[in-house]
């Protein structure tokens, strides 16, 4: 009986210490994944004191973690912007940060979440455009409604302003590559030129990509692809200078005084222009069929020689039924901030409508809900028009 009883007490005493012993493991584990990395560093540090061996194999080790840890930063950034392509780039939110450390001759690695600097202001912003009030108190700086026939102005708020447009752009991209009478089933490929080397912003469409102008021109007006933009330009007789030329030149026949084009995607704070000038751009792009149908398209699937991709509009009252919009255009850049243009129909009466520098991602839409429910309702109420309406603009 003694032997069987110390039997059992033995089987319960190596029960409870692999117990004992797999909690602790656990618990290491564990401490090891939730201690920050400079808590572990220092842990690490004060037991390596007990063996020089030990020491000298942790140096290496904290040298590694010390050289890669910019090098994952980088592509940490690198990801926000990628992300970001399809219009009108990249926002400040939280990202995360991989960082690595070693314990126990095993590498791990750990995501924390860091903070974004942040955002630069807008040119707007730098302006004080945002000071300027209006009895809608719209986040756009920059607001212009007119009614498309008579021309006549109905809400007017820093219209004069000369501002970046960013993505706006691409409406006089559009203009200028139908101008050109380029047939719409050639086949254009994405080559590292038309890579974004200002802003560093990616693209789905890859280096090789090949899309016919016409597929092309869709996705660069419905999903603001910056690539395509970029593509059409160098296909331009005589490559992207001549395009540039045209933008300009086609501006200027337009009489958008206030009006200057430095690329074709919109990603740079050195293509600006007026509300004032912008309602003219509109009215002019109205007048292109193509355009009209591929910037109010929800969404379109092209093939690039390598995958199938699908993209989706960047505006999303397009897919409102309550709107009856017959042309549109977004854009975003940090120095432009959300942007916004649309020629749409409102109680029968043809309106075109530009807001430029809003505040928030969904802003520019809310501001454009705002101004046709004021619309809708007569727009008979008190409004302060922009502060320089009748001056020389910024």
């Amino acid at each position: 009986m003694k032997t069987d009883m110390f039997s059992s007490l033995k089987v319960i005493h190596g029960a409870a210490r692999s117990t004992a012993l797999s909690v602790a493991v656990s618990l290491v584990v564990a401490a090891a994944f939730a201690t920050p990395v400079s808590t572990f560093a220092a842990t690490s540090a004060a037991s390596a004191k007990t063996s020089k061996h030990a020491k000298a194999a942790k140096k290496p080790a904290a040298a590694a973690v010390a050289a890669k840890a910019p090098a994952r930063a980088g592509k940490g950034a690198a990801a926000k912007t990628v992300a970001a392509a399809d219009d009108d780039t990249p926002r400040a939110s939280a990202k995360r940060k991989r960082v690595s450390f070693t314990s126990n001759g095993r590498h791990h690695s750990v995501v924390r979440r860091v903070a974004y600097e942040p955002r630069q202001p807008t040119v707007g912003q730098a302006f004080g455009l945002h000071e300027t009030p209006d009895a809608l108190m719209l986040r756009s700086s920059v607001a212009y409604v007119i009614d498309q026939n008579s021309g006549e102005s109905l809400f007017d708020k820093n219209s004069r302003a000369v501002v970046p447009i960013a993505s706006i752009t691409k409406l006089m991209t559009a203009m200028v590559v139908l101008d050109s009478k380029a047939p719409m089933t050639d086949q254009i490929e994405v080559t590292d030129e038309d890579r974004d080397y200002e802003k560093n912003t990616g693209s789905r469409l890859s280096v090789g990509s090949v899309l016919s102008r016409e597929d092309m021109l869709h996705i660069a007006l419905m999903a603001s692809e910056n690539r395509a933009a970029a593509s059409l330009s160098r296909y331009f007789p005589g490559g992207r200078p001549a395009f540039l030329a045209a933008m300009n030149a086609k501006a200027k026949q337009l009489g958008m005084t206030d009006t200057h084009f430095e690329n074709p995607t919109g990603l740079t704070s050195q293509n600006v222009s007026s509300a004032r000038d912008l309602v003219k751009m509109v009215n002019a792009a109205y007048q292109y069929p193509l355009i009209r149908r591929f910037s109010t398209d929800h969404s379109y699937e092209v093939y690039t020689g390598k995958r199938n991709l699908a993209y989706n509009s960047t505006n999303a009252l397009v897919r409102n039924p309550t709107w009856d919009i017959g042309l549109q255009k977004t854009g975003f850049i940090n120095e432009a901030g959300e942007c916004l243009v649309m020629q749409a129909t409102i109680h029968g009466r043809p309106m075109i409508m530009v807001l430029l520098d809003s505040s928030g991602k969904y802003s520019r839409f809310a501001d454009a809900t705002r101004l046709r429910t004021w619309l809708d309702n007569g727009g008979d109420q008190t409004r302060i028009t922009s502060a320089d309406a009748g001056g020389p603009g910024t």
